[in-house]
C-alpha cells in the first residue's frame, strides 16, 4: 500500500520504526552511512526478534515474514532506488537533518519525505534542506511497537495527496493518526516538555523527591510514567536540546531549561542510556 519505505538512520527511533514496519507487513530498507552501519542495525533488530520468540510474543511464522521484509543498504543513489517514502530518523539536530534531507532529494526516488523530529519546525527544516512542499513531520513515539499514536505535522504549502499518504502510512503502522499544525515543538513535545521541566524545578526546590513527584502523576492522574522517569528514558541531553530550541523559538519561560537539567547534562548524567539520571538504571535499561 505504501510502496518501499526507507528509514534513514539506524538509531533508537530508526530501528524501532523499522522493526515495527516490517512486522506490520511493509517492505523496509534501513539506510546507514555505509553498509556495515546499516547491517549492524539489522543485527540489533534481529536480537529483539529472537527475544520476542523466546518470550512467545512473536510467532516463528511472523518472525520469518518480518525478517524477509527488512533489508540494509548504504545511503546514496543505489540505496534510494525504488524508494517510495523516506523517513528520516537522525539525531535531533538541524545541522544533521537538513544536509541529509538535501542529499535525499538529490538522490531522487522518494516522492514523500518525512522527518521523525519531535520538535524542530518542519517548515524551517524543509527550507534549510531546500525541499519546501515535500516534507512533513512524522513523530513516532518510542518504542514504536508499543506506542499507539503518530503525530503528523503539516507545514504550509503541502498538498493534500501528500498529507493523505502520510496518514496512510500511519494507519499501515496501526497507529492513531493525529494531524497537527507545524510550530516549534509541535503539540506532544510542548505538553510533555512543559510538565517535565516543571517537575525538575519542583525537585530542585526541594518540594518532594523524584519518586514522589512522579507518583503524583502516575497514581494521581493515571499517567503510565512520571515526568522525571520519562525524561530519563528520553535522554536528558535530548530534553535539553529540545527545551533550548523551543525557548529560543518561542521566548516562553515555560520552556527555559532549568539549571538542574543543564548541570546534570554537563556531568554526563543523561538518563537510562548511561545508567544515571534522576534514577539509577541497570545495563538492561531497568530502573534500580
Amino acid at each position: 500500500m505504501t510502496g518501499l519505505l526507507a528509514i534513514l538512520g539506524p538509531g533508537v527511533l530508526g530501528l524501532s520504526a523499522a522493526q515495527w514496519a516490517a512486522e506490520c507487513g511493509l517492505e523496509v530498507r534501513l539506510l546507514g552511512r555505509d553498509l556495515d552501519h546499516a547491517q549492524a542495525g539489522l543485527q540489533k533488530v534481529e536480537r529483539r526478534w529472537e527475544s520476542a520468540l523466546r518470550k512467545g510474543t512473536l510467532t516463528p511464522l511472523a518472525h520469518k515474514q518480518a525478517h524477509a521484509r527488512l533489508h540494509a543498504a548504504p545511503f546514496g543513489p543505489e540505496g534510494m532506488k525504488g524508494v517510495s517514502i523516506l523517513l528520516e530518523a537522525l539525531p535531533e539536530s538541524l545541522d544533521l537533518k537538513a544536509p541529509a534531507l538535501a542529499a535525499v532529494a538529490d538522490c531522487g526516488g522518494a516522492d514523500l519525505l518525512l522527518s521523525g523530529t519531535s520538535a524542530l519546525p518542519i517548515a524551517g527544516l524543509a527550507e534549510a534542506a531546500g525541499i519546501q512542499g515535500r516534507l512533513l513531520g512524522f513523530h513516532l513515539f518510542v518504542p514504536v511497537p508499543r506506542m499507539a499514536v503518530v503525530e503528523v505535522v503539516i507545514p504550509p504549502g503541502i498538498s493534500q495527496p501528500l498529507v493523505d499518504r502520510a496518514r496512510g502510512l500511519g494507519l499501515a503502522l496501526r497507529k492513531r493518526v493525529v494531524a497537527v499544525k507545524d510550530q516549534p515543538g509541535f503539540a506532544a513535545a510542548r505538553m510533555a516538555l512543559a510538565q517535565g521541566l516543571e517537575a525538575m524545578r519542583l525537585l530542585a526546590a526541594g518540594t518532594a523527591s523524584a519518586e514522589d513527584l512522579d507518583a503524583l502523576m502516575t497514581l494521581g492522574y493515571g499517567h503510565p510514567t512520571g515526568p522525571l522517569e520519562l525524561s530519563d528514558r528520553i535522554g536528558l541531553d535530548l530534553r535539553l536540546r529540545i527545551a533550548e530550541g523551543l525557548f529560543r523559538a518561542s521566548g516562553d519561560s515555560r520552556f527555559e531549561p532549568p539549571a538542574l537539567l543543564r548541570e546534570m547534562v554537563a556531568r554526563g548524567e543523561t538518563g537510562r542510556k548511561v545508567g544515571r539520571g534522576f534514577y539509577a538504571w541497570d545495563p538492561d535499561g531497568r530502573r534500580l
